[in-house]
C-alpha cells in the first residue's frame, strides 16, 4: 500500500487544485430583446434563437 513519505504543504497541495477553480458563466445578448441570455440557447425573455420563434413568451 502506498503511504506518503512526506506531508504535503499547502503550497503543493494548493498548486494542484488551482486548475480546480470555478469560472464565470457566459452570458450574451439577445439581439431581438437586448436580454442577457446563455450562449446557443433559446431567449428565456422572447422565446427566440438566431430569429426564429421557437417558445411563446407572453
Amino acid at each position: 500500500m502506498a503511504v506518503p513519505k512526506s506531508r504535503t504543504s499547502k503550497a503543493k497541495k494548493r498548486q494542484r487544485r488551482s486548475h480546480l477553480a470555478l469560472t464565470a458563466p457566459q452570458a450574451g445578448i439577445c439581439p431581438n430583446c437586448q436580454a442577457i441570455t446563455v450562449p446557443h440557447r433559446v431567449c428565456a425573455a422572447c422565446g427566440t434563437y438566431k430569429g426564429e420563434t421557437f417558445i411563446k413568451v407572453d
